[in-house]
């Protein structure tokens, strides 16, 4: 690390020395890594630092390597800092405190709460229901927090895979049906009435749980306006299975505008009617962009045909 972010670390941190303990993560197709540094000196024992240092040539693991990926992937690093700088305080549903952003030359540097010493330090591959709905709280709350306000500086519309960020992926979709409603799917999420910030990558592996059930959401770079149902859907198949998507689909809803009616404080019978509608065409859209992207990918199953099947014949 650049002796110039160390020294910002130190000074946003009132640390008076610091250890880089771990690489927690490297960043997506060689765009920098995730530290967590141990600290001297300073009421905090560690923190998260986010490094993002541009790649001198990128090497993405399915071979998406284009102009379009790389300028999608810098703009979500920008997203992501100005998420922080301007917007994630406002947040009810939990997740980690940012104590400074900061940039130099070609690399970004953010420095964030330890969830791990912060009291969330599990992650997990499988869930039971009980996970489930604590991230569907935590869905609830997020969306409820930023209902009806813009996402300036942010992404217009929210989530990593929407269309007009995925034209190499629709190109090579073999999917005619599909491909010729992708428009249509399209336009009709962005057109709804009732409008949130998404988080816009909330798998399963971005949250971190506590062991007295709390769960902390991470992970910013895709935020951005939309209707919540793109991240209940995306939620919902980074974890469970097509049975399971199917066997459960009504008692998800159910339990999401649940929780969502309570951070609102009122229920809101217009938005739940409306997002209610617009749950399988959430699915549809993340459906067109997997099959282009990733055909044998584990998560295209007889669910998500169906479902799109569905939304294809009502358009």
């Amino acid at each position: 690390m650049k002796n110039f972010f160390k020294s910002f670390i130190l000074d946003k941190t009132g640390a008076s020395s610091l250890q880089e303990k771990e690489v927690i993560q490297e960043l997506w197709s060689g765009y920098g890594k995730i530290k967590r540094i141990h600290l001297e000196g300073s009421e905090l024992k560690s923190v998260v630092v986010k490094n993002v240092q541009l790649p001198k040539q990128t090497n993405h693991p399915r071979g998406w390597n284009s102009e379009i990926g790389h300028l999608r992937k810098l703009k979500s690093y920008q997203v992501e800092t100005n998420w922080y700088q301007n917007y994630s305080h406002k947040s009810s549903a939990r997740l980690p405190k940012c104590f400074g952003v900061t940039q130099k030359e070609d690399e970004v540097l953010i420095i964030l709460e330890d969830l791990d010493a912060a009291g969330f330090p599990i992650r997990k591959c499988t869930v039971a229901w009980n996970d489930i709905e604590i991230c569907l709280e935590w869905l609830a709350k997020f969306h409820a927090s930023y209902l009806g306000k813009v996402p300036n500086r942010l992404w217009e519309t929210g989530t990593y895979w929407h269309l007009a960020t995925r034209p190499q992926e629709l190109d090579v979709l073999s999917d005619v049906p599909l491909k010729e409603a992708a428009a249509k799917i399209d336009e009709n999420l962005n057109n709804c009435t009732h409008k949130t910030f998404v988080h816009g990558d909330a798998k399963l592996a971005n949250f971190c749980f506590a062991q007295d059930g709390k769960v902390a959401g991470v992970d910013f770079q895709y935020v951005g306006g939309g209707c919540g149902m793109k991240d209940v859907a995306y939620f919902v198949g980074s974890c469970l299975n097509e049975k399971e998507c199917e066997r459960l689909e009504a008692q998800i809803l159910d339990t999401y505008f649940g929780h969502l009616h309570l951070a609102l404080g009122a229920k809101n019978e217009a938005l739940e009617k409306e997002w209610r509608g617009l749950y399988p065409v959430a699915w549809a859209d993340f459906h067109r962009f997997l099959k282009g992207w990733s055909p044998g990918h584990w998560k295209i199953n007889s669910y998500s045909e169906r479902i799109t099947q569905s939304v294809i014949q009502n358009l």
